[in-house]
């Protein structure tokens, strides 16, 4: 029996996974050896790395022996950038969140009033107005002139022009705050955003904005705990996201490192955050084992592209700098950085190598222009 490194669950010998995270037993003592205490550095592909380096950029020597790595598997966190479109790929489903029903109307315009409630309702308007950060200086002076007079047609028409500027403020900012919840609540549960929420929508129904903007601070507020109590957790979703479609793309399949992942979502939409957290980091360093020899043997054929670029006299600076940035990522133990670096280093190589479009090509037959006989 051995014990599963991203659950600790007994795995008798022979079976392929393990039977609750279903990570796979293959990749058993990659992900123990990474998700110890002191983890050595993988000098082997440290030393790869270099070399690759050195060969393209013969003026430069070969990175210096790597130095401790950070504890953890990411130095740092890193920016993400949008996944290239690819072919579709069974991935781990996300939380299914209750669904909280958008605006689809307006409340109705306010009936006419004395010029008292009129004048009030006005400067509600300027208040909420205020809060939300609109620009009503155009209404200030109308207001301050139809006040003066009492000029009651005056002041209607000034407050339902007002009332249709701040009902549909209220409702961006309800849509912004809800695209916001739904967004998390694919890995975590929102249930006191939640409830605000939907008191919101009601409040906006019936036209009071006054409570609707005061229960968006606070919703803003709550998501806002919850997301910093839960950003490590979501950034290694999107680490582990990365690591599986870059896996992808180069031929390779991530299913045997996925099911820590699952686990890890599924701690998440309970509320274990140290279980989901750890689960997570595992099924990122199951991912990287997965992706390292593909990677590897993509790198040496960007190596060798990049050789044939600069023989021809193409500027090669750019794409050297990017390499430098995958062996800094990689001596830090910052897998994900290191993919970003690769992916930026690839897109150049990639553009590099593309044909160029013949003279014409794109140009309706009718403008071009006809050869001389």
């Amino acid at each position: 029996m051995v014990g599963c490194p991203a659950c600790g669950t007994e795995v008798a010998d022979g079976l392929p996974e393990c039977p609750r995270c279903h990570l796979a037993a293959s990749l058993f003592p990659a992900v123990r050896d990474a998700a110890g205490p002191g983890a050595p550095t993988d000098s082997t592909y440290l030393r790869t790395i270099g070399e690759l380096l050195a060969t393209v950029d013969l003026e430069t020597p070969a990175p210096p022996a790597p130095a401790p790595p950070a504890r953890g598997l990411l130095g740092r966190p890193a920016r993400f950038p949008a996944l290239p479109s690819a072919a579709p790929a069974k991935t781990v489903p996300p939380r299914e969140a209750p669904p909280i029903a958008p605006l689809k109307d307006l409340p109705a315009l306010p009936s006419a009033g004395t010029a008292e409630e009129l004048r009030r309702r006005v400067e509600e308007y300027f208040q909420i107005g205020r809060r939300l950060g609109l620009d009503f200086t155009d209404f200030e002076g109308r207001a301050s002139a139809a006040a003066l007079v009492q000029d009651v047609p005056s002041l209607e028409v000034l407050s339902r022009e007002m009332f249709v500027h701040v009902a549909s403020a209220v409702a961006e900012e309800y849509e912004s705050v809800l695209a916001r919840r739904n967004e998390l609540a694919q890995l975590v549960p929102t249930p006191s955003a939640d409830v605000e929420l939907n008191a919101i929508r009601r409040a906006i129904a019936v036209g009071d904005f006054n409570g609707a903007q005061r229960r968006l601070v606070h919703v803003r507020d709550e998501l806002l705990r919850v997301e910093e109590g839960w950003e490590v957790g979501r950034i290694l979703v999107t680490e582990c996201d990365l690591l599986a479609q870059t896996l992808r793309d180069l031929g390779g399949d991530p299913t045997p490192a996925l099911g820590p992942l699952e686990e890890g979502r599924r701690c998440f939409a309970t509320g274990r955050r140290a279980d989901a957290e750890r689960f997570l980091a595992r099924a990122a360093v199951a991912l990287w084992t997965l992706l390292q020899p593909r990677f590897f043997d993509d790198l040496r054929r960007v190596r060798d592209r990049l050789v044939e670029l600069r023989a021809t006299g193409a500027d090669v600076a750019p794409a050297v700098k990017e390499l430098r940035e995958v062996a800094s990522e990689l001596r830090q133990r910052n897998f994900v950085g290191t993919v970003i670096a690769y992916r930026r280093l690839r897109a150049f190589v990639d553009r590099s190598a593309a044909p160029e479009p013949e003279e014409g090509a794109g140009v309706p037959v009718s403008l071009r222009p006809s050869s001389s006989v």
